[in-house]
């Protein structure tokens, strides 16, 4: 006859006779009640077959890992993530370990130590959050018979602060873009000023193709399939955006229309945003040889080709979107007008569902980004001596 007992505080485990007469156990219940109706369970289950030794519990995790990655129905993205934190932490830690000896102190000493290992406090929420859920599925499989990772309720509050995400006026977004032009190419400079001025991803910008554009109605299109350019295993290709809201209509202000055709006419790649030598971007390669020298600048390296100055230090290609959020903050933009632009959901699903934007408030959006253009133009001739007039007219036609 199976029976329960308590544990630890808040835990209790099941005990029951296995066929060779020594007493099994499964722990990592969480709640007295959990732990009786196993018991039970386990004795009805007694009165009905000769074999009762939860043996499942006993499998190593290692040969739990290629059935669960071969079952899952995530986005190619999503699943090369969970095959990289899958493969490079969670297999060395626990491959060799039964299930029934995984304990919920345990893993949280183990998320500590990646912690202490300088892993970023979002990826080890991540790793945690992703082994939570295959032993949540070995559960559904009848492996345990309780999940033992629990979230902790103890320790210092804010313990790993998230650090400010860094964003740009629009005369440090431009100053960025045309430093990017100089060290790269100009067609680096009319991506940035686009990243700026629209808020778009960075897989939505690259990923965008020629058919998607349509400059006459000063608009662009991100498609629900193929809107955006992913990187996975290597390997770049089409693929859905981030999310649903993602797939979306932005309009563009009436200088990147014109900025948009004159770039078009530089190459004919299918996508309007390509390398000199006329291939896909990627991020890596693109943060290393121009997002980050045009925001540092590259004052610390000895003879570079092109000396630049820091024009926004720390600023990432994804804190232009948070910058083109802010400047529509401080020009009043009502919430629907933002989340339709950045493809956010509303909080509010009543008012996500009902809630539009109207033709004169899309008209002050593009207002608002003309002024902050003409603006940051105006700043960058002031600054004329640290930028080469012939790139300047180029990034700026036709307003130069």
């Amino acid at each position: 006859m199976a029976y329960y007992e308590k544990s630890g505080n808040n835990r209790w485990r099941v005990r029951y006779p296995r066929d060779d007469g020594t007493l099994g156990t499964l722990s990592g219940f969480t709640t007295e009640d959990a732990a009786r109706n196993e018991a039970r369970r386990l004795t009805k289950q007694t009165h009905h077959t000769t074999h009762t030794d939860p043996a499942p519990a006993r499998r190593l995790f290692g040969s739990w890992v290629q059935p669960w990655f071969d079952a899952i129905d995530v986005a190619p993205t999503t699943l090369a993530q969970y095959r990289s934190l899958a493969h490079n932490h969670i297999v060395p830690r626990w491959s060799t370990v039964a299930f029934d000896d995984i304990g919920n102190l345990a893993a949280h000493t183990w998320a500590a130590q990646l912690h202490a290992d300088g892993l970023a406090s979002s990826t080890v929420r991540t790793i945690m959050r992703l082994f939570t859920m295959m032993l949540s599925d070995a559960v559904d499989e009848n492996i345990i018979a309780a999940n033992p990772v629990r979230p902790r309720r103890r320790g210092r509050r804010s313990r790993h602060r998230a650090p400010d995400i860094v964003w740009a006026t629009p005369e440090q977004a431009l100053r960025v873009a045309l430093q990017a032009a100089m060290l790269v190419g100009d067609w680096a400079g009319v991506l940035i000023i686009s990243a700026a001025w629209t808020g778009a991803r960075w897989g939505e910008l690259t990923g965008l193709q020629r058919g998607n554009i349509h400059l006459d109605d000063g608009c662009f299109v991100i498609d629900p399939d193929i809107g955006a350019l992913h990187e996975i295993g290597g390997t770049l290709q089409l693929g859905p955006p981030k999310t649903q809201s993602s797939a979306r209509t932005v309009t563009l202000p009436p200088f990147l229309i014109d900025l948009w055709r004159h770039h078009l006419t530089t190459h004919d790649h299918p996508h309007i945003f390509v390398t000199a030598e006329h291939q896909l971007l990627r991020r890596s390669n693109f943060s290393r040889r121009a997002m980050r020298p045009a925001a540092d600048g590259n004052l610390h390296r000895t003879d570079p080709a092109i000396r630049v100055h820091p024009a926004k230090p720390r600023l990432k290609f994804h804190g232009l979107r948070h910058s083109h959020n802010t400047w529509l903050i401080a020009d009043g933009i009502p919430d629907v007008a933002r989340a339709r632009r950045l493809g956010h959901k509303l909080p509010d699903k009543i008012e996500d569902v009902y809630s539009h934007v109207a033709p004169e408030v899309e008209a002050r959006v593009l207002r608002a980004l003309e002024q902050r253009w003409t603006d940051a133009l105006a700043d960058a001739r002031r600054q004329g001596s640290q930028f080469t007039g012939d790139r300047l007219r180029r990034l700026a036609l036709p307003a130069a």
